[in-house]
């Protein structure tokens, strides 16, 4: 089964996806405050599919982090960002939540993807 939220990295600077991106997934218990549920590595499709069980998944804030610095270090690339890190709200835990990440060495962007 896929977990409910699930992420995806491209290297927009190359066109092609981003395999090998440490990620981790954590939620916010209190203010300030966060628990980590899970890690992954992107496949050779950039996608990191199994980072949470359905078990473990409430409406809450989560946040993604995404290691870019060793991503682009392997490549010989230098990057500005070190980490990438999407906050984000979970409504309703019925749904599922896919979460791209569009990355090059000196920017990004994210969206809700379905």
């Amino acid at each position: 089964m896929t977990s409910p939220i699930t992420t995806h990295v491209l290297d927009t600077a190359l066109g092609r996806p981003a395999a090998g991106v440490a990620v981790s997934l954590e939620i916010e218990v209190s203010d300030g405050q966060w628990k980590e549920l899970g890690r992954g590595k992107t496949d050779a499709d950039g996608r990191v599919s199994q980072i949470l069980a359905a078990d473990d998944f409430a409406a809450g804030t989560y946040r993604l982090t995404f290691d870019t610095t060793i991503y682009f270090l392997a490549r010989n690339v230098l990057c500005f960002y070190p980490r990438v890190t999407i906050v984000f709200t979970v409504r309703d835990a019925k749904e599922h939540y896919h979460i791209p990440l569009l990355l090059s060495p000196y920017g990004y962007s994210t969206y809700r993807g379905s």
